[in-house]
């Protein structure tokens, strides 16, 4: 069967072949009622659970919490449908030990805070207890997903993490033009592209740096990005799925984000993405950052996501595929049952 082959359509909801396991999985994400179900990847990891007859839950940080070393949660049972005006349906909920899950998909949007980091600390006495919590809390805190990319220097683009003007500036001149953006945001959020000649380029970088209180960082411009496009590549425990899902910056516009309207295709990937999956897979692996979404322009990896990558959606209906299938029996084949 092909990469993620579909079977057929059931109720709306895509299926392959699998074996139903009845396993339980939390979703910990934002607000579930407030997602756009067209394109939620996390929707569609609990759209493939719930097809496979496991029990479905979703909490946000406010339910839970950790209480003389145990991990708990006040847990909502969700019934779901593939439809973008009538998604979902709490039918239950439940204050239970968090380590009595099998699965705890961690999938709460940045920004990567205090709060985002406390959370993985109520996580990962969950993970103590037994419960597989993806990706791993400990390495979702050591794998910043805009610093994380200065691990692999052999592939990545020019990059300065810095909060002194004077060395930001140099390396906006040294490389002849400089995307800058935050290092805890997603979604294209506060990602400004600068020059050498831009008046603007001082009091952008005061700006960004609370003049100089707080570190930002800067990547050398690739002008291949508008021609080429923005590649988002999803890799399952360390494994890439073999196309790219390329995103075009909408007029008016240099992100090429799909929240903020960017245009989609998807291809095979190229030889050199193939290369930089080959340096990163086995360490993504290795630190147990089972569902990561990588960034590569013009040969060049930009940024590592392994907070709430996205794409699923996307490139399902391009290619006919089930990529959360093939997440969820990764997950399935990591899961110590009793």
């Amino acid at each position: 069967m092909p990469w993620g082959a579909v079977v057929g359509l059931n109720g709306g909801v895509w299926t392959v072949e699998s074996e139903d396991t009845g396993l339980d999985i939390l979703v910990v994400m934002d607000p579930i009622g407030s997602i756009k179900p067209e394109k939620d990847s996390s929707f569609a990891m609990m759209l493939e659970a719930q097809r496979r007859g496991w029990r479905v839950r979703y909490a946000e940080l406010n339910s839970i919490w950790l209480r003389d070393g145990q991990a708990s949660g006040r847990v909502t049972d969700v019934r779901l449908s593939d439809d973008p005006s009538d998604w979902y349906e709490a039918v239950g909920e439940t204050v239970a030990p968090l380590a009595e899950m099998d699965v705890i998909l961690m999938r709460k949007d940045p920004p990567f805070d205090m709060e985002y980091i406390y959370a993985t600390y109520i996580l990962e006495r969950a993970e103590d207890g037994g419960a597989l919590v993806v990706n791993r809390p400990r390495s979702l805190r050591a794998a910043n997903e805009k610093a994380f990319v200065s691990w692999f220097p052999e592939c990545a683009v020019p990059t300065l993490i810095s909060r002194s003007l004077p060395e930001l500036l140099g390396f906006i001149d040294e490389q002849g033009g400089a995307v800058v953006k935050p290092l805890d945001l997603m979604a294209g959020t506060s990602v400004f592209v600068t020059g050498p000649k831009d008046p603007n380029r001082r009091v952008l970088l005061e700006t960004m740096s609370g003049n100089g209180s707080r570190y930002v960082m800067a990547q050398r411009y690739l002008s291949e990005v508008v021609e080429s496009g923005d590649a988002r590549i999803l890799l399952i425990d360390g494994q890439p799925v073999p196309h790219a899902l390329v995103r075009f910056a909408p007029p008016g516009d240099h992100r090429a984000n799909m929240s903020v309207g960017a245009r989609t295709e998807t291809r095979p990937l190229t030889a050199a993405e193939q290369r930089i999956c080959e340096l990163v897979g086995p360490v993504l692996h290795e630190m147990g950052l089972v569902f990561v979404g990588i960034d590569v322009i013009g040969g060049y990896l930009t940024e590592i996501n392994v907070t709430s990558p996205t794409g699923i959606r996307e490139l399902d209906r391009a290619l006919g595929i089930n990529v959360a299938a093939r997440l969820l029996d990764a997950v399935q084949s990591k899961v110590k049952r009793s």
